[in-house]
């Protein structure tokens, strides 16, 4: 390990906030990337996104608040200047702007790309077994008696903290399938109450995210009709996160940001096991090559992902107890201990970088967020925020500009935070979270 990096994990196992810079990112991008078994390239990211296509029509029917968009799951992109004054960053680092997967229907977080895609992948592949649709075919045929009767053989279950499960769990219990969904002691209980109220069975574990997948693949492996979807090595989850660079090129356009050299994008990513960020990332590599730059963020106490990339294949699958940190975090969607090695390996050479951020600057950021710009978020959404302070007021930060050459064109970048939930989070909660927050910055 460099000295740098030695001193930069001498903060990190201590629980400082500190960013952390990739200097094995690719310059160029490959038109394919090694997933560790397979390659994936644009051709994978198109075929999540016209997965969903075909089953739009269903979707709407299951779904009512699909209709308007007739039965596609986005978010919109939001420009965000009086945050952007409020967090003080100066216009001359660029112009920032929300994607608001906060947002999203159904389940009301990033999850619902994933978790749904996956789900959809699985149903798909029942019914052209069964005959059920044809290719091509009206897929509305999926919501009739005789495909729920088929999928209702079949137990379709994950381990989550929270939002993934909350995905798999409405959309799997929508189509007809029984689902279970394996929740860890630090899953929020409005979330718990939200799966059963939509049919699924909810199994409580009394360990951490970690724990709750591992007992998930082994009720999964006892069962001959029991599929599990795992966030830590599933590539249908992956894609389907990376399908949303497809919508977001059409929004950028839409709102004349031009993404190139003389215009480079930066993306802020919530982490947590790395499944949800690496897919977005991916995509968005793959379609803007190195004029974006993707960091995760993580909160100072679960920063597994960067962990992960900072010591590199040869350190193993390293947790964050192993550095001395607690894992306890408020952010419950980024409390993992370890990363996906999946998403590590997918994202060693198109990874700009990684940041921790403090539970209070959460809170802070969750309270600027709904007091400039009316968005309801949770506290791992506010993540990214963070992001073009970092950038600019870390070391490893302003070392990547430099290195990059991208200092004299920072007044032209855009800066894009990806929030990534809090549309159901209850009234009682948000407003404690919210006071949370505005103590926070009171006494900032």
């Amino acid at each position: 390990m460099s000295v740098a990096n030695a001193s930069l994990m001498a903060e990190l196992s201590a629980g400082y906030p500190c960013l952390w810079r990739n200097t094995s990112l690719a310059r160029a991008v490959p038109p394919t990337v090694d997933t560790g078994g397979s390659r994936i390239g644009l051709a994978n990211v198109q075929s999540a996104q016209t997965r969903f296509q075909r089953f739009a029509p269903l979707l709407a029917d299951l779904f009512p608040e699909l209709a308007a968009g007739e039965g596609l799951i986005e978010s919109p992109l939001l420009p965000a200047p009086a945050l952007q004054q409020a967090l003080e960053i100066p216009v001359r680092h660029g112009a920032l702007w929300i994607k608001a997967d906060h947002d999203l229907p159904v389940a009301g977080s990033i999850k619902a790309r994933g978790g749904i895609h996956e789900v959809l992948e699985y149903a798909e592949k029942l019914a052209l077994r069964h005959e059920l649709v044809q290719a091509g075919g009206d897929y509305r045929a999926l919501g009739k008696p005789a495909a729920r009767a088929l999928f209702g053989r079949y137990r379709i279950s994950v381990g989550s903290t929270g939002n993934l499960g909350l995905s798999i769990g409405i959309i799997a219990a929508a189509l007809g399938f029984r689902a279970t969904v394996h929740m860890s002691a630090d899953a929020k209980e409005w979330k718990k109450a939200r799966l059963r109220a939509h049919g699924v069975e909810v199994v409580e574990h009394g360990g951490d995210y970690a724990d709750a997948v591992a007992a998930g693949r082994v009720q999964a492996k006892q069962d001959p009709y029991g599929y599990f979807i795992d966030d830590e090595r599933s590539l249908s989850l992956l894609l389907g996160y990376s399908s949303a660079a497809l919508h977001l090129r059409e929004q950028l356009s839409e709102q004349a940001i031009q993404v190139d050299a003389e215009h480079p994008l930066f993306v802020y990513l919530p982490c947590g096991v790395g499944g949800a960020p690496s897919g977005i990332a991916f995509g968005l590599k793959q379609i803007f090559g190195p004029h974006v730059h993707c960091f995760f963020a993580e909160p100072t106490q679960s920063p597994c992902f960067m962990l992960q990339m900072m010591l590199g294949a040869a350190g193993g699958n390293p947790s964050v107890y192993d550095i001395g940190l607690s894992n306890r975090t408020e952010a419950d969607g980024l409390a993992v201990p370890r990363a996906s090695l999946l998403a590590a390996w997918v994202m060693r050479t198109l990874l700009s970088g990684a940041f921790t951020v403090g539970d209070d600057t959460l809170f802070r950021h969750l309270y600027l967020a709904g007091s400039t710009q009316n968005l309801r978020i949770e506290p791992s959404a506010a993540a990214g925020f963070s992001g073009p302070p970092m950038l600019h007021g870390t070391p490893q930060g302003r070392a990547y500009l430099q290195e990059h050459g991208l200092e004299p064109r920072m007044p032209q970048a855009t800066h894009l935070v990806w929030t990534t939930g809090g549309l159901f989070v209850p009234d009682d909660e948000y407003q404690r979270f919210f006071n949370r927050g505005k103590a926070c910055s009171a006494s900032r």
